[in-house]
């Protein structure tokens, strides 16, 4: 049986004011659930990365207040506009995904987990890898080809 997550309930703790505040925001129910999952999300990515956060509670609240302001901006572009056409939204599905993926990077041995990570923040190099870590290349690519290997499988990829 999977652990709980320890990231939970601090986040479902927040999850009350946060939602009060956004509907204060938006003045709409379904806005204002979108709004707070949003936000919730998002600092459930930035902790699981390993931000340390001083105060939740205060930085839930900027991010929620910020990410109202943006929510606002990309509504007043008017339809037709090119950012409108590059512009995606986010999906439910990918945030699943994503969160799976952070998962299974998580059960991987701890070097593979270490490359991993240093791969999805956007090192791809296996000569920086190698430099960064201090491992030769050909040990970074067997690694990386062992881990995307168990990923696939763990993923059922």
């Amino acid at each position: 049986m999977p652990q709980p997550d320890p990231l939970t309930a601090p986040l479902t703790d927040l999850m009350p004011d946060l939602m009060r505040v956004a509907r204060r925001l938006t003045r709409e129910t379904d806005r204002s659930q979108d709004l707070c999952q949003e936000v919730l999300l998002k600092l459930w990515v930035r902790l699981d990365a390993g931000a340390e956060i001083d105060d939740l509670r205060a930085y839930a609240m900027t991010a929620l207040r910020n990410q109202h302001r943006q929510s606002l901006r990309r509504d007043q572009i008017p339809l037709g506009a090119p950012e409108v056409e590059t512009m995606t939204l986010p999906n439910a599905l990918d945030a699943c995904a994503l969160s799976e993926t952070l998962c299974a990077i998580r059960r991987l041995p701890r070097d593979q987990e270490r490359l991993m990570r240093m791969v999805a923040a956007g090192e791809t190099s296996p000569a920086d890898l190698a430099r960064r870590t201090g491992l030769a290349p050909g040990t970074v690519m067997s690694r990386l080809a062992r881990a995307r290997a168990r990923l696939r499988a763990d993923l059922g990829l």
